[in-house]
C-alpha cells in the first residue's frame, strides 16, 4: 500500500487540525491554500489530488538536491543495513569522517565540528562557544534576521518571534544589516560575537554591499570578537560556491550549516569552528551534547550529499542557472515596472522585491495557479523568495520564469483593482 494519500484531503486536514496545528490549518484554509504534499520527485511536488508544482521554496534549502534524490536515498538505505543513531557520548567513526570532510570544504582553519539536529540548535552552540571563548556576553545580530526558534537563536532573531517568551537572555542587541557604521557603533569590549546570515532570507533576500563582510571581519578582529556566519540557507552551493561567505572572500570564526546537509532525507546540522576556539571544548568535552545530533546513519547520507556537491560541474551548473535567471529577471523588470521594483540575487538565492507588502502574499497565491511553490519573506512581505533546487535544468528554469511573468501580471491586475 502506498504511504501517500491514505485518506482524502479533507480527512487529512481534519486530522492535522485536531492533532497537529489548528492555527496553521485555519490560516491555509482562509487564504485558499489547501496543498498537502503527496508525491515528490526532483524539482516537483504534487498534492494528494494531483496538482503539480515546481518547488521554488525548498524549505529554505532543505531540497537543494531535489526531492527524494535517488543517490541520497540509496546512501541512507545502505547505512540502515549496518548503522543506527550511534551513541553521542562515545567516539564515532562516521561523525569523524563527516567532520573531516566538512573541515576540508570549509575556509581558513575551520577544522572542528559539532553536530546537531536543527539550525536553531547549531546557532545556540555557536553563541555558547563564542561566550565561553571570549568570556563576554554581547551578541550583535541583524534587525529582521532569523536564526531559529530555540533559546539563544530566538533572542538573536526578530522580536516578533521572541517577545511572547520574555524575559529573554540578556546581552543581545541588533543593528541594521549591511550598515558597517551601525555595527561599529554597537561594538565594544563586551562584544563576544557578531552573528549574521550571509544573505538574510526572512528579511527579503537582502544582499549586502560587496565590501560589507570584509568590514565585519575587520571590526571583529579590532574588538577581538568572533564572527559567526549563519549559512543554514546560503551554504552548500546555493550561492554558486560551497559557502555563500566564500563569494565575499571572507573567513569567519564559526560557520553554521544545516538544511541542505540533510539532502532532504535525514536531519543533520553542523557548527564548524576555528581550531583556536577548541581549548574550551577540550577542557569541557561533555558540556554540550545532542543525543540525535550527527546520527551515524545521517552522517553517511550527508557524505553522499557532499559527494554530489563536489562533483565536477555541479557548482558551475548552479552558476549557469543563476545567469539564466538573472537574464530572465531583467526581462521581468522591463515587463512589469509598476509592480516589480528589484531582483535580488546571489547565485540561486533569489528574491523579487515588489511595490508593497501585499504583493508577496498575492504572488504566493498566484504561484499555486501557475505551478510554482514560492513564499514571501516573513519580515518583508513585499519580497517573493525564489529558491529552486540546485539541480534545476534550463527547461524547468524557463518554465519558472514564464510562470513568474504570469504571476506578476496577476499581481498587477490585483493592485489596479484595489
Amino acid at each position: 500500500m502506498s504511504l501517500i494519500g491514505q485518506d482524502p484531503k479533507d480527512k487529512i486536514v481534519e486530522r492535522f487540525t485536531r492533532h497537529v496545528s489548528s492555527g496553521k490549518a485555519k490560516f491555509f484554509g482562509q487564504v485558499g491554500i489547501d496543498f498537502v504534499f503527496a508525491r515528490r520527485e526532483g524539482v516537483y511536488v504534487w498534492d494528494v489530488e494531483g496538482t503539480r508544482l515546481i518547488n521554488c521554496h525548498c524549505n529554505g534549502g532543505v531540497f537543494n538536491l531535489g526531492h527524494c534524490n535517488p543517490r541520497v536515498v540509496s546512501a541512507l538505505k545502505r547505512a540502515l543495513e549496518e548503522l543506527d543513531i550511534g551513541n553521542h557520548h562515545l567516539v564515532s567513526e562516521h561523525r569523524a569522517l563527516l567532520a573531516e570532510r566538512l573541515a576540508a570544504m570549509s575556509p581558513g582553519d575551520l577544522n572542528r565540528v559539532v553536530f546537531g539536529v536543527g539550525g536553531g540548535e547549531a546557532i545556540d552552540l555557536a553563541i555558547k562557544l563564542a561566550r565561553a571563548h571570549t568570556g563576554r556576553p554581547g551578541v550583535i545580530s541583524g534587525i529582521g534576521g532569523y536564526h531559529g526558534h530555540t533559546g539563544f537563536a530566538l533572542t538573536a532573531g526578530d522580536p516578533k518571534y521572541s517577545v511572547p517568551f520574555e524575559p529573554l537572555p540578556p546581552g543581545f542587541s541588533q543593528v541594521t544589516f549591511g550598515d558597517l557604521d551601525a555595527l561599529e557603533e554597537a561594538m565594544g569590549d563586551g562584544t563576544a560575537a557578531v552573528l549574521f546570515e550571509t544573505i538574510p532570507a526572512t528579511l527579503g533576500i537582502k544582499v549586502p554591499p560587496e565590501d560589507y563582510f570584509a568590514g565585519v571581519r575587520e571590526l571583529c578582529d579590532r574588538y577581538d570578537a568572533l564572527m559567526i556566519i549563519d549559512e543554514v540557507q546560503t551554504g552548500l552551493g546555493r550561492c554558486g560556491a560551497m559557502w555563500g561567505i566564500d563569494t565575499y572572500g571572507v573567513v569567519p570564526d564559526i560557520l553554521v550549516t544545516a538544511k541542505g546537509l540533510s539532502g532532504g532525507i535525514y536531519p543533520i546540522t553542523a557548527t564548524v569552528y576555528d581550531d583556536r576556539l577548541n581549548p574550551f571544548f577540550e577542557e569541557n568535552p561533555f558540556i554540550h551534547v545532542s543525543t540525535f545530533g550527527g546520527a551515524e546513519v545521517g552522517c553517511y547520507a550527508a557524505m553522499e550529499v557532499l559527494d554530489i556537491l563536489e562533483e565536477e560541474g555541479f557548482l558551475a551548473h548552479v552558476r549557469d542557472m543563476a545567469a539564466l535567471f538573472e537574464e530572465g529577471f531583467r526581462e521581468l523588470l522591463d515587463r512589469h515596472p509598476d509592480v516589480l521594483v528589484e531582483a535580488r540575487q546571489r547565485g540561486l538565492m533569489m528574491g523579487l522585491k515588489m511595490a508593497n507588502d501585499f504583493c508577496g502574499p498575492l504572488m504566493t497565491l498566484a504561484g499555486f495557479r501557475h505551478g510554482i511553490l514560492t513564499i514571501y519573506a516573513n519580515n518583508d512581505s513585499s519580497v517573493s523568495q525564489i529558491l529552486p533546487p540546485l539541480i534545476i535544468e534550463e527547461e524547468q528554469a524557463r518554465e519558472v520564469l514564464e510562470a513568474l511573468d504570469a504571476m506578476l501580471g496577476e499581481v498587477e491586475k490585483a493592485l489596479e483593482g484595489a
